[in-house]
């Protein structure tokens, strides 16, 4: 397995909903092409992919978000690897282009959200150095 990270196209499409459905969220192959349409279109988010050859095995989408109470920092917007492909590597190769990426817009901190039900992914992130500086709940309302 030799793993590259190259930015997300819309030729991934396939794959990214395929990743998508795999992280939980089933979103059409449409909506999710809308989706990387309008992240690719913003100066502010980016999405990269990894791939194996030609498979891609994971994706990451980054935003650099800033807010009046606290300085600029990078975002991490989802985080996928292929269930086939995890504990190779991938999720942490996805995670250091996050932080390239995140130095490159001149932020000095990557942060990401984690829903509390994945424990896998919690205990991830903080092996990789990552600390829970809050927990919260999310609300919504339709429009």
């Amino acid at each position: 397995m030799h793993i590259s990270v190259r930015r997300m196209s819309k030729d991934d499409v396939a794959s990214v909903t395929r990743l998508t459905h795999q992280l939980g969220y089933p979103l059409s192959a449409d909506e999710v092409s809308a989706n990387i349409d309008a992240v690719l279109g913003n100066e502010h988010h980016d999405a990269f992919v990894a791939v194996d050859g030609d498979n891609v095995v994971g994706w990451v989408g980054v935003k650099h978000a800033f807010q009046i109470e606290s300085p600029p920092f990078c975002e991490i917007h989802g985080l996928v690897v292929d269930d086939k492909c995890r504990q190779r590597g991938v999720g942490k190769l996805l995670i250091e282009k996050a932080k390239q990426w995140g130095k490159e817009k001149g932020d000095k901190k990557v942060r990401l959200r984690c829903n509390v039900r994945r424990t896998g992914a919690r205990l991830f992130y903080e092996h990789l150095g990552f600390k829970e500086t809050k927990e919260q709940k999310v609300y919504e309302i339709g429009l």
